[in-house]
């Protein structure tokens, strides 16, 4: 018979149960919900609701709950409700009325809503070291390649030259970002529900702070409406993860790309793609593939999230059981794809030749051929037009700036000297962009440590 059975003169229809029972979803909470249990006693004993005695046999039961479903002899029931009445069923089947005493002062609407954000909270925690070994790793390889030189892309059209360190860099700033965004998200996660009970609060002399304090929260929440009610933390926290599933997707992209014969820009190592069933030439970039696809259903999520409350009065609604698969299938997905993105960029091989010779074209140092006449006087938008004439004359001749005869320079503008070659030069083009945050090798290798000292930083972004 279901706890709440008093007031009804008949089972629930089968069909019913079977539809309102979430324990395969949030069956994974019950760490959570046992330390937040284990939390509540102490918290009524030390206000004198509940004996010293009936304490200590609610806190060794519940340990006892969590020893056998780690250790797999206790399985969830699939009949039971969800995760939070099995336990406290399973508890007073083992120690009887005292398991009933546990839920004094609380509702399942405060339980479920303090769990749901301890759990949010511990996954954040694994998302962090996830991404923390996400940019090492984009640091490793960009110290290596800080001075392997690339064209860098606008509209997917060769513009200038960078380094493709200075490339990895710019993701790896990306992600950092991502780790302080929750690390500031953790700050509403962590503000504890329970004992708000359903929606109004309770007349018993409980202590807020310390159940709040016990249970690894930083506050107890102001309005116990709001407690039971609100999933504003869920919505931040996956669109947090739409937001590192957005760049893991467009990295996805640029990967795709360049593996692509029509780049050969890196090779994914073989244990991380796949081939054909009737090509055997075929080599797939199936991983980056995967991620890419998978951020749509990080997306969809967080649009649910926020589908399902928008139009939800005050306070609990029984549509708020919707709320954890959805966010918990996006944390899984999130920290399905970060490890295996990692192990694949630290297992590519990058074709420097390949890279260099792509640079080569294009023109991509016109740039700083009209930067060499806006140099020495000549108004920019001179020597654009001046360099934009040269590159005609190369596309019809079939040359380059760097190959270009100085008798020709000198006939667009007498102002050219034989500097030019120098100023042109990819690699010149690379090492003097030593501007704040800019491509040269120099200043990629200060980018480095830059990321690596937030790294350390970040050390503490969990509060």
């Amino acid at each position: 018979m279901a706890m709440w059975a008093g007031r009804f003169s008949k089972e629930v229809d089968g069909g019913v149960n079977a539809f309102n029972s979430s324990i395969a979803v949030d069956s994974r909470m019950y760490k959570q919900d046992i330390l937040c249990s284990k939390a509540h006693a102490g918290m009524l004993a030390a206000c004198g609701i509940v004996s010293p005695e009936s304490r200590d046999r609610i806190i060794d039961g519940l340990s006892d709950i969590l020893r056998d479903i780690d250790s797999g002899t206790l399985e969830f029931d699939p009949a039971a409700e969800d995760v939070h009445m099995f336990i406290e069923a399973e508890l007073t089947a083992r120690i009887g009325d005292d398991g009933k005493r546990l839920h004094t002062a609380r509702s399942r609407n405060d339980q479920v809503a303090t769990d749901f954000r301890r759990y949010t909270a511990d996954e954040c925690g694994n998302i962090v070291t996830l991404l923390k070994a996400l940019v090492t790793c984009l640091c490793d390889i960009a110290e290596e390649h800080h001075d392997t030189v690339m064209s860098g892309y606008t509209h997917l059209q060769r513009a200038q030259p960078v380094t493709l360190g200075h490339h990895l860099m710019a993701y790896a700033f990306m992600f950092l970002r991502h780790i302080d965004r929750i690390g500031d998200a953790l700050r509403r996660v962590l503000i504890c529900p329970l004992g708000s009970g359903a929606l109004a609060g309770t007349t018993y002399p409980i202590d807020r702070e310390a159940t709040a304090r016990d249970c690894g929260f930083n506050k107890p929440c102001e309005n116990s409406l709001d407690g039971v009610g609100s999933r504003d933390f869920a919505i931040e926290v996956c669109s947090v993860l739409s937001l590192i599933m957005a760049d893991l997707s467009r990295f996805s992209e640029e990967i795709i790309l360049w593996c692509s014969f029509e780049f050969k820009f890196i090779e994914l190592d073989d244990a991380y793609a796949t081939g054909s069933s009737i090509m055997p030439q075929k080599k797939n970039p199936d991983i980056a593939e995967l991620v890419r696809g998978k951020a749509a259903r990080v997306f969809a999520h967080n649009g649910a999230l926020l589908t399902l409350m928008k139009g939800l009065p005050l306070a609990y609604n029984k549509d708020l059981q919707e709320d954890k698969e959805l966010l918990f299938d996006s944390i899984d997905t999130v920290k399905l794809c970060l490890p295996v993105f990692t192990d694949m960029l630290r297992t590519m091989t990058v074709n420097k030749a390949r890279l260099r010779a792509a640079a080569s074209g294009g023109f991509i140092n016109a740039t700083d051929c009209a930067d060499f006449l806006t140099k020495k006087g000549v108004p920019f938008r001179t020597a654009y037009k001046i360099t934009g004439e040269l590159v005609a004359h190369c596309i019809e001749h079939d040359t380059t700036l760097e190959a270009l005869d100085l008798g020709v320079y000198k006939a667009k503008s007498d102002v050219f000297d034989a500097g030019v070659y120098e100023a042109v030069n990819l690699d010149n083009c690379v090492r003097r962009r030593t501007s704040y945050g800019g491509t040269a090798p120099d200043s990629v290798l200060r980018q480095v440590e830059q990321a690596r000292v937030k790294l350390r930083e970040q050390l503490n972004v969990l509060p």
